[in-house]
């Protein structure tokens, strides 16, 4: 495992995202027709949840699995920007900058150790991440008995709940950075690139997800 081969794998499975974006995104602009993409969202996300839980389980088999999976998420990715586009043009490329914006502040501040990967960092960041996690699941579950928490609403908490998880989201390329570095560092095998990959690819998506949530907000307000 290298750096520089997790950076060429990385770049392979973000193209894969972009090429297979096209489709439902074109589809929706050229039809003019939102219900069109949604068939392909709901087989993006199904089928990259499937192939993730793959992945994480047989780490071995990320060399096949992890484009599988960036092709999937290219579908659902696709479909959900061309959504938020078609409501507020524009929205997409800022999602989009604030992202990849986001990836290069977290690699310098980690590389110049601003940021400390220490236990108790690690420990609170995934303790986090699993608390955001149980929300969402909890707000999706009252939201079907008609409860609504707020936390997807344009108010002033559900922008500051949109910005704590987006702040986390960054946290957590950090804790990819620095698997890929440990990996590097003990002589981890070569298909661990595409396991490096595959988890900064989750990472992303999410924040992407997660910036284009939250600029929605800031717009409807």
């Amino acid at each position: 495992m290298t750096i520089q081969g997790t950076v060429n794998k990385t770049a392979i499975l973000l193209g894969i995202v972009v090429v297979a974006a096209l489709w439902p995104w074109r589809l929706l602009f050229e039809s003019g027709n939102p219900a069109l993409v949604l068939p392909w969202l709901m087989i993006g996300a199904i089928g990259g949840f499937v192939v993730a839980l793959v992945t994480i389980f047989k780490k071995s088999w990320a060399p096949a699995t992890a484009p599988i999976y960036a092709g999937f998420e290219g579908l659902a990715l696709g479909s959900i920007s061309a959504l938020y586009q078609a409501h507020r043009p524009g929205i997409v490329l800022q999602a989009i900058a604030l992202t990849f914006g986001t990836l290069a502040v977290m690699l310098i501040a980690y590389k110049t150790r601003a940021i400390k990967v220490s236990e108790n960092f690690k420990l609170g960041v995934i303790a986090a991440t699993g608390a955001i996690a149980l929300v969402y699941l909890l707000s999706f579950v009252l939201g079907m008995f008609g409860i609504n928490l707020g936390i997807f609403s344009n108010g002033l908490v559900g922008i500051g709940i949109s910005l704590v998880v987006v702040f986390v989201a960054a946290l957590n390329l950090v804790l990819d950075f620095d698997f890929v570095e440990k990996g590097v560092a003990q002589g981890a095998p070569k298909y661990m690139e595409w396991y490096g990959a595959f988890g900064l690819l989750v990472t992303l998506v999410w924040l992407y997800l997660e910036m284009l949530r939250l600029l929605s907000k800031l717009n409807r307000r």
